[in-house]
């Protein structure tokens, strides 16, 4: 007769798993997935921001991912409390968070951002900067105040993309981001609803991924042949949840490709339910399929650890509970995908790795909206 494994047992064997990313070796398949704070005035990750994360590190993270930071574009951002990854003292700030986080012994990499069409005209960091993106279209579709970018503009962004690529590497982080998701920049060129340009950049899925395999070879040329390159992408925007940018796997793959082509080493695929099936007639997960078409490492991420509640309505204090990981340890040992992202969960409990991985399942705690108050 075989006895079952305690769930307890499971999880943190399972979890604990280490796991190679290009140059970079994990110490287990837990990563902390990007939660913008806006506790940065200036743009300068401050004193706070390093105990933010090392606390999440020395808890057992294997692989943070930090908040958004902007490139260095005038048009990149809408906050002056938003990180930014340019300028003498913003990077002197991220030298010391990544020096905090590899003494707590995690690994960490900033996610590099531009959102592009989401910009509100008049607002920080440069206030008189237009908001720019494929056509001048927001993601509900309406025509902004923004403009249709020109080749230079293109250029342009691609360079900040690059540029803030080289200097995470020369300040001690250990691979990059890349923010493709949720309706941003990157994001509304992939997609055809805000995408509808008529030149190389436009049409097909192919050649709407140009602009994103353009910045991920930017950015691998920039740095070392074995610093790790993660591209984030979803289907869904934030105001736009039934948005897909592929209805099909095959659409999904003629999206990827290039990209993986140009040079990432691994995809995390941003789901908000990570159990829900991608498409029909398989239970593959958006990460399932990514890492199926590509053959490129995956992240999944999505409600891990809750009980399915919507994020926004949880940011709103409606809350969320803990929920069961066994439908995550199945997939991550029919090696559906590869390392696992933790939000919510995480992020109202800086020691739900070390829970997790030290079997003390029990000892997890509701979500409370209290905590979103303090990102502590």
């Amino acid at each position: 007769m075989t006895i079952p494994q305690n769930p307890a047992s499971r999880a943190a064997e399972i979890l604990s798993r280490p796991v190679s990313v290009n140059g970079l070796t994990l110490r287990n398949r837990i990563a902390m997935a990007p939660m913008t704070r806006m506790f940065s005035p200036g743009g300068i990750p401050g004193e706070d921001v390093r105990s933010y994360y090392a606390r999440r590190a020395a808890a057992g993270v294997g692989l943070i991912v930090t908040e958004g930071t902007y490139v260095g574009h005038d048009s990149a951002g809408e906050s002056d409390s938003v990180p930014r990854f340019h300028g003498e003292e913003q990077l002197a700030g991220w030298a010391k968070v990544a020096e905090d986080v590899h003494a707590a012994g995690g690994a960490i990499v900033p996610q590099l951002w531009h959102i592009g069409m989401v910009r509100k005209q008049g607002s920080p960091p440069v206030a008189d900067a237009p908001a720019v993106g494929p056509s001048g279209v927001r993601t509900d579709g309406t025509e902004g105040t923004g403009k249709a970018m020109t080749q230079r503009d293109l250029d342009d962004v691609i360079g900040a993309f690059a540029e803030a690529a080289a200097a995470a590497e020369r300040i001690g982080f250990d691979g990059v981001e890349l923010h493709g998701a949720h309706g941003y920049l990157i994001d509304q060129f992939l997609w055809s609803g805000t995408n509808r340009r008529t030149d190389a950049y436009g049409g097909d899925p192919v050649a709407r991924s140009k602009f994103a395999a353009e910045i991920v070879a930017a950015v691998r040329e920039t740095v070392s042949p074995e610093f790790p390159v993660i591209f984030r992408y979803s289907q869904w925007k934030q105001d736009a949840y039934d948005a897909r940018l592929a209805e099909t796997p095959e659409e999904l793959e003629a999206i990827l490709t290039p990209l993986a082509a140009a040079g990432v080493d691994a995809f995390h695929a941003s789901t908000r339910r990570y159990w829900v099936p991608e498409f029909d007639d398989s239970d593959l997960n958006l990460a399932g399929w990514t890492k199926k078409l590509t053959g490129k490492q995956a992240i999944t991420v999505g409600s891990v650890g809750l009980d399915g509640g919507d994020f926004l309505h949880s940011f709103a204090g409606e809350g969320a509970t803990p929920g069961s990981l066994d439908n995550l340890l199945d997939r991550l040992e029919r090696d559906e995908f590869d390392l696992v992202a933790v939000g919510r969960a995480l992020l109202q409990d800086p020691q739900w790795a070390a829970k997790v991985l030290d079997g003390r399942l029990d000892e997890l705690t509701a979500y409370e909206a209290s905590a979103l108050k303090t990102l502590s």
